[in-house]
């Protein structure tokens, strides 16, 4: 980073301030619990009575 900030001109607190600002640029947030709360409203999120008995046998029991 010194070396590349160095090069660029930048200080390197400047250049880490461009690098996030790119990084979020490029990957925005996709809100990805919105997207699947618009899914759940058309589709059931139940599981299958058969995979929900394996998923329930495969957790052990734990005493609270």
């Amino acid at each position: 980073a010194e070396k590349a900030a160095k090069r660029m001109g930048l200080s390197r607190s400047r250049l880490y301030v461009n690098a996030v600002q790119a990084y979020l640029k490029n990957y925005p947030d996709n809100d990805v619990t919105e997207k699947l709360n618009r899914i759940y409203t058309k589709e059931s999120s139940s599981l299958e009575p058969v995979i929900s008995t394996i998923q329930s046998s495969s957790i052990e029991p734990e005493e609270w």
